[in-house]
C-alpha cells in the first residue's frame, strides 16, 4: 500500500505535523483571545479555581506537548528535504522554497522555545501560587512577575505566529526567485536573526516602551503581525531578487 511506502511515510508525519500544530496555535489563541480577557474582568476567587482547578493546567499541557510535536515533525521534514530531495543544505538554501521554509521553521522555534523556556516555567509557579491561596495559603511573592512575563511572551507568540504561518504556506503556494548570490543569502540570514532576536529581547525584558504598548493589546499585536509579515516577505523578495 501506498501508505506504507517512504511517500506514505512522510506523508504521515506531515499530517502529524498538521495535527500538532493545529493543537498548538489553537490553545495559543484560546489563551490570548479568550482566557486572557476573561481573566482580565473576572474576580479573583474565579481566576484562582480555574487555575487551581486544573483547567489551566490541563491547557498547558495540550500547549507545550503540541508545541514540542510540531517542533520536532517539522523539523525531521525541513531535513528530509535537505538531504533526501535537495541533497544538502547548499542545494536546499540555493532555492527560495529553502529559504520560506527556513524562515517559518525558525520563527516557530522561537515560538516552541518561548513555550517551554519562558510560558511553561512562569506558569508552573502561577500554578502553584493559586493553589496554595485556594488552599488558604498565601500566595507566592514572584507569581505576579512570572505571570507578566507568561503572558507578554504569549503574545510575541501570537505575534510571530502570523508570518510563521504565512512562510510555511508561501513555501509551496507563493511563487519568488531563488537567490541569485551568496549576498543575498547572507542578508536574508542577517534579517531573520535580527527579527527573531528583537522579538526575543522584548519577550525576555521588554516591559515599557513601543513594544510593550504593541503587545498591551490584541489589535496591536495583530497589526504588529501583519507589519512584521509584509517586511518579511518583501525585504527578501528584494533580496531573492
Amino acid at each position: 500500500m501506498a501508505l506504507f511506502s517512504g511517500e506514505g511515510w512522510l506523508f504521515l508525519l506531515r499530517w502529524f505535523h498538521f495535527l500538532a500544530g493545529i493543537t498548538w496555535i489553537g490553545i495559543l489563541y484560546y489563551f490570548n483571545f479568550v482566557q486572557t480577557p476573561f481573566f482580565a474582568t473576572a474576580e479573583a476567587p474565579v481566576r484562582t479555581g480555574m487555575i487551581a482547578g486544573s483547567l489551566v493546567g490541563r491547557a498547558l499541557w495540550w500547549f507545550r506537548w503540541g508545541a514540542m510535536f510540531t517542533f520536532l515533525t517539522g523539523w525531521l521534514i525541513v531535513l528530509h528535504k535537505m538531504f533526501a530531495q535537495y541533497g544538502g543544505a547548499r542545494d536546499f538554501f540555493a532555492t527560495a522554497y529553502g529559504w520560506k521554509i527556513f524562515f517559518g521553521g525558525i520563527l516557530g522555534t522561537t515560538m516552541w522555545f518561548n513555550v517551554w523556556f519562558i510560558i511553561w516555567p512562569a506558569q508552573k509557579v502561577v500554578i502553584a501560587s493559586a493553589t496554595q491561596v485556594a488552599k488558604g495559603g498565601q500566595a507566592i511573592a514572584e507569581a505576579a512577575a512570572r505571570g507578566q512575563r507568561s503572558g507578554f511572551a504569549s503574545r510575541t507568540n501570537t505575534l510571530l505566529s502570523i508570518p510563521m504561518l504565512f512562510f510555511m504556506g508561501a513555501a509551496a503556494h507563493l511563487s519568488m526567485a531563488d537567490p541569485s548570490t551568496r549576498g543575498a543569502k547572507l542578508g536574508a540570514f542577517i534579517l531573520l536573526a535580527i527579527v527573531v532576536a528583537a522579538a526575543e529581547v522584548n519577550a525576555l525584558v521588554g516591559t515599557t516602551g513601543a513594544g510593550k504598548k504593541m503587545l498591551g493589546t490584541l489589535k496591536g499585536t495583530f497589526w504588529g503581525g501583519f507589519i512584521l509579515t509584509a517586511i518579511l516577505y518583501f525585504l527578501l523578495a528584494a533580496m531573492m531578487g
